[in-house]
């Protein structure tokens, strides 16, 4: 009973990851993820939008590789522009798993590579001018009825080809959800998400001098859902700012979204 139940687990509930924090799930060996993302952001009057390509391999049980592909319509309010975002490559480790009855805990590790691949369009807005790199650490607890979440990413920002060593970055997700009625695989699913985001910011420097307009803090709170049949399924979310503490008056977020369609193959 404990096998069959654990199973369940497995293909359900470790299915699930958050809208805008990470988790740990990683795919079956071989397996593959294709999934496409619809993003949009305000600032002010600067607006972004994005359709992002995700494509995942399971390497084993506990290690997935994949990369990104975005497509990316920037607009500041004076300059638009829109072409090929950063293509970025990633892997995610699961290093640990304990499971027990209708119930899993596991952990694991990620490291993104962000490259300086944008189209360098007449208004480069969409060009950074540097590759990133992102690690991380996330934990999760699933079971038949309660999910929770937490990570912790810290993004290194290089210098750019006009010399700002822009200012890393670091995000913390905090993650609780519940499917308010346990359902079988082949039935439909759904899991309510509220997500806490925080994002704090170092101040860019120049020249080794600090710029002013650069740097902060700011928190949101995002509720979700996460709907899936099989091995389909669609993750959507808002995130609402609640707390912004951003250096020199810089323009504070408005709004972000997002929506997310996944197929497992």
């Amino acid at each position: 009973m404990l096998t069959v139940l654990t199973s369940v687990v497995s293909t359900t509930a470790m299915a699930h990851d958050p809208v805008f924090g990470i988790g740990p799930h990683v795919l079956f060996k071989n397996g593959f993820e294709i999934a496409l993302e619809v993003e949009a952001e305000k600032a002010v009057d600067e607006k972004e939008q994005a359709l992002v390509l995700d494509i995942t391999y399971g390497l084993t049980g506990d290690w997935a590789l994949g990369v990104d592909l975005p497509y990316e319509f920037k607009n500041d309010g004076i300059n638009s522009d829109n072409g090929n975002g950063d293509l970025a490559i990633f892997t995610k480790y699961r290093f640990w798993r304990r499971d027990s009855l209708g119930l899993q805990e596991s952990a694991a590790i990620l490291v993104k590579v962000i490259s300086d691949t944008a189209a360098d369009n007449k208004t480069p807005t969409l060009k950074k001018g540097v590759t990133d790199t992102v690690i991380g650490l996330t934990y999760g607890y699933e079971s038949r009825r309660w999910y929770r979440w937490a990570s912790v990413r810290y993004r290194n920002n290089g210098i750019n080809d006009a010399g700002i060593d822009r200012g890393d970055q670091i995000f913390i997700d905090l993650v609780g959800a519940i499917r308010l009625t346990p359902t079988g695989y082949l039935e439909p699913d759904t899991v309510w998400m509220l997500e806490l985001n925080g994002e704090l910011g170092e101040r860019s420097e120049f020249g080794g001098e600090e710029l002013t307009k650069t740097g902060g803090v700011e928190w949101f709170i995002s509720p979700g859902i996460f709907w899936t049949k099989r091995n389909f399924a669609i993750k959507a979310g808002i995130q609402i700012p609640v707390a912004q503490n951003l250096n020199y008056n810089q323009d504070a977020s408005s709004y972000r979204a997002r929506v997310i369609f996944e197929w497992h193959l």
